[in-house]
């Protein structure tokens, strides 16, 4: 496969990353991102939108200093996941099991796993996933996720690669990923979905912060008709270079009505989960696109 000068550029900021000295790799991340974040006027706002809605109670606005702050350490944070994220490769399971403070109901994924249908893991855009499904690689649960399949071809596959040395099995976002999964499930093992976001734009509408907006139907959908266990789960940065992670009790997904109905009750459970993730940490949402149509 050829390699672009894209490609290239993000190999060779991986491999810097991967190299450089503990500390020195994120603060540097987070400068270069800080600047960015100031300079980029559109993302800027929309991440000032999105934040905002986690931080205020609906119709509502948080103050404008309130704001200004938590943007920047947003742009700070997203500095400091992809650093972070880089140098994950390089790092043994132990080193990554002794960085997680906490794992807070990870007893729910244990237990799914022993009802033997699977376990489905809600996510959204916080704090480092990567970190998460590293986590449970390292305590032998392991993970398989969907990714947005990335321009050109090879930095997809880079980025596969490098998730894929670090015990998170990446399938691509195309037709072929809902038959994938289905079979994940049934073996009994653990999916991860990104989904608070609508990427294919044929998700369900739900409420989400208080506004309208489409959320994904995979997560549900899969949960309804294999019976997996359904969760909502963040991964958190810090306290330090340390990480946290928080898993919700399951999701109710007996069915009691047609699927569409049941898959935009579902949805809508879990949209309430992920609001209250995120609100623990609305600095962490890495979200710069635009997400609320308000």
């Amino acid at each position: 496969m050829t390699t672009t000068p894209r490609v290239a550029l993000f190999r060779a900021l991986g491999a810097v990353m991967e190299t450089l000295p503990e500390r020195v790799d994120v603060a540097l991340a987070r400068s270069i991102a800080s600047v960015l974040g100031r300079r980029d006027k559109v993302r800027r706002e929309n991440l000032r939108v999105n934040i905002d809605h986690a931080l205020a109670a609906p119709g509502t606005h948080a103050s404008e200093e309130l704001l200004d702050e938590f943007v920047n350490r947003g742009f700070r944070s997203y500095g400091q996941y992809w650093a972070e994220g880089a140098k994950l490769p390089g790092l043994s399971k132990s080193v990554i099991y002794e960085r997680f403070s906490i794992a807070e109901g990870l007893e729910h994924l244990r237990e799914g796993k022993q009802r033997g249908h699977g376990v489905i893991i809600a996510l959204p855009h916080m704090g480092s996933w990567e970190w998460g499904g590293s986590f449970l690689n390292s305590v032998g649960l392991g993970m398989t996720a969907v990714a947005e399949v990335l321009e050109p071809p090879a930095l997809f596959e880079w980025f596969r690669e490098k998730r894929e040395s670090i015990g998170i099995r990446i399938e691509p976002l195309n037709d072929r990923a809902g038959s994938v999964l289905l079979s994940t499930l049934r073996r009994g093992e653990v999916v991860g979905l990104l989904c608070d976001r609508d990427l294919q734009g044929n998700g369900v509408s739900v409420e989400f912060f208080g506004e309208r907006v489409t959320m994904p139907a995979g997560p549900a959908t899969l949960a309804l008709r294999t019976g997996a266990t359904l969760v909502a789960a963040a991964c958190y940065t810090g306290p330090s270079r340390d990480h946290f992670a928080v898993i919700t009790p399951p999701i109710p997904t007996e069915r009691s009505k047609r699927l569409r109905e049941d898959v935009t009750r579902v949805t809508q459970a879990l949209s309430r989960e992920l609001e209250g993730l995120i609100r623990r940490a609305p600095e962490q949402w890495h979200v710069l696109e635009p997400r609320f149509t308000s």
